[in-house]
């Protein structure tokens, strides 16, 4: 029985790594578009995303650090709670960095040029963002990864960022309201601040152990049934 819990758990770990793989590959993509797109357009909200993805490429790769050292269970906590603090203060700098630019452009008048890249990008990454968290919860809840939940829910809120993203780009693109990319920077602000202090508490998964907890549980009962007899 042992065995086969084992091996359960390490076909959601190969799943795992498949998953952060992806999310590296695409944030990294992702990345480079909006960066250079919010460079060339002089977009402070799609500059915020573009170093979001950036940041998401570094959560990728802590995950699957932590997905590498899955075998030593004495360590997995320790392990997921340094992983959850890196990418938090990752998150706390992309926020200061995104009030001080985006109040910067307000108080100056600055406005951004269309940017029809940014709108197809954010598209994009609203069908594929919900899709991936989705997978990723699942997986955390499997394994009991803070750190994995942690990317999921990271996942997700890049979903909230992309929605924001494309109604600033699409008002002020179709409708020359030149302050709602700033504006759209600047609610942006609150969710990835609070993003990154969760990360930075190691309280970013609060439900993992319980479902940890259950799975367990409900694994160990078949055993149980079979000592009685």
């Amino acid at each position: 029985m042992a065995e086969l819990v084992t091996d359960i758990r390490l076909q959601q770990v190969s799943r795992g790594r498949r998953l952060e793989y992806f999310t590296v590959a695409w944030n990294t993509i992702e990345g480079i578009v909006a960066v250079i797109a919010g460079a060339m357009a002089g977009s402070i909200s799609l500059m915020g995303f573009g170093i979001d993805s950036f940041i998401e490429v570094l959560s990728g790769s802590v995950v699957l650090w932590r997905m590498s050292v899955d075998t030593d269970v004495e360590h997995r906590h320790q392990s997921d709670r340094r992983a959850l603090r890196i990418v938090g203060l990752c998150f706390i700098g992309l926020a200061v960095y995104i009030a001080y630019e985006s109040g910067l452009d307000l108080l100056r008048h600055r406005a951004p040029e269309h940017s029809i890249a940014g709108i197809v990008l954010a598209c994009a990454s609203l069908l594929v963002m919900p899709l991936l968290s989705r997978a990723k919860h699942k997986v955390a809840a499997h394994l009991g990864s803070s750190a994995m939940h942690a990317d999921a829910q990271q996942t997700q809120f890049c979903t909230y960022l992309s929605a924001i993203l494309l109604g600033g780009l699409a008002m002020n693109t179709f409708f020359g309201l030149w302050w709602t990319d700033s504006a759209a920077a600047l609610i942006m602000v609150p969710i990835i601040a609070d993003e990154g202090v969760e990360g930075i508490r190691g309280q970013a998964c609060g439900d993992c152990s319980s479902d940890a907890a259950a799975a367990s549980q409900s694994k160990s009962r078949p055993s149980t049934m079979t000592t009685n007899h």
